[in-house]
């Protein structure tokens, strides 16, 4: 089956989504927010796009950004080859980490890109992360606050609308609707409770890496999981287990 055409934006402008494969976590630290970021930088000036806005949530990744000489999609496998590379030697697995093509809207007038930026930037403040935000460390709410920074290119935004009322926009309460993940799956335990029972249980968000416990121990630890709560597929979204080894453990 052919894939359907990306709608083709008329100023250049789009709104990106990317999210990880089965939604599974993708960020665990510092190293790893920070390394995407990077990426972002080197490749701007590879490629040329402009970047307004970005916010790096646990599973996804969103992007406000106007395509430059290289399309988007060669930017976005370039970030992606690269990602992969580092992130799969830091975690010692295999394969892709963002599923499919990336997701994306036209931002054609000045209401909407507006909306989208506010909408990417509050990110997690709807996720109940942060209060502001500004608080949120791995998106670049704080450019838009007073504090400059050399991947953003804000200058645009600002010739559009005074500093002053932008802040004042992206701080009010709305109910923006833009381009979003759509969990399939319900009645689940929380994330951020099941992160919760995780790093209780193991220390740590990625339990095969450096995990000193001996097979009986990791499975008796497994089962506990089970039994408070998490399924097989939550399981392996925040912690990068497969699904094989979890499925062995609870048969």
């Amino acid at each position: 089956m052919s894939r359907i055409p990306r709608i083709t934006s008329n100023s250049g402008v789009y709104h990106v989504m990317l999210r990880a494969v089965n939604q599974r976590q993708i960020f665990f630290d510092d190293a790893d927010y920070l390394y995407y970021i990077r990426l972002l930088k080197h490749y701007k000036t590879v490629s040329g796009y402009q970047l307004y806005a970005y916010c790096l949530m646990g599973n996804h990744v969103h992007l406000l950004i106007k395509e430059g000489p290289e399309k988007l999609a060669t930017a976005f496998q370039r970030i992606g080859a690269a990602f992969a590379i580092w992130y799969n030697g830091k975690y010692e697995r295999v394969g892709h980490i963002f599923q499919g093509r990336f997701k994306s809207e036209p931002v054609d007038t000045q209401n909407y890109l507006f909306t989208v930026l506010r909408y990417i930037l509050r990110n997690p403040v709807a996720a109940g992360i942060c209060l502001s935000p500004a608080d949120y460390s791995y998106s670049n709410a704080t450019v838009y606050f007073g504090y400059p920074d050399n991947l953003t290119d804000a200058d645009f935004i600002f010739s559009l609308i005074d500093p002053k009322n932008l802040r004042q926009f992206i701080l009010q309460d709305n109910q923006d609707s833009c381009l979003e993940i759509r969990p399939k799956v319900r009645n689940r335990m929380p994330d951020e409770k099941a992160s919760e029972l995780i790093l209780r249980e193991f220390g740590t968000l990625t339990p095969l890496v450096g995990c000193k416990k001996d097979r009986t121990s990791f499975d008796m630890s497994v089962s506990k999981l089970f039994r408070a709560g998490i399924s097989i597929r939550q399981l392996s979204r925040l912690t990068g287990i497969s699904k094989g080894i979890l499925q062995r453990v609870k048969l």
